[in-house]
């Protein structure tokens, strides 16, 4: 997690849309989200808690590559501000 956006590596069977994917993880998270942190509801309000769009790019042979990746962004992004 980042203070700006969320980086996941997830695995979804080829038939399902991406887009109904991340309509449903969406979705769900953000009432789980307000459900357990009930004070960003009057942050909030009737607006969207995710930004409209994400970005998508598959992974294929290269996926331990992308997990490191994840894993040290933040520690690269502390490098770069410093």
């Amino acid at each position: 997690m980042m203070p700006d956006h969320v980086h996941m590596l997830v695995l979804i069977p080829p038939k399902l849309a991406i887009s109904d994917f991340m309509g449903y993880l969406k979705s769900k998270s953000s009432l789980m989200i307000f459900d357990k942190h009930a004070n960003l509801k009057y942050k909030y309000g009737n607006r969207k808690f995710w930004a409209r769009g994400y970005y998508v790019g598959t992974v294929g042979l290269n996926e331990k590559t992308v997990a490191k990746y994840i894993r040290d962004q933040e520690r690269d992004d502390i490098a770069l501000d410093s």
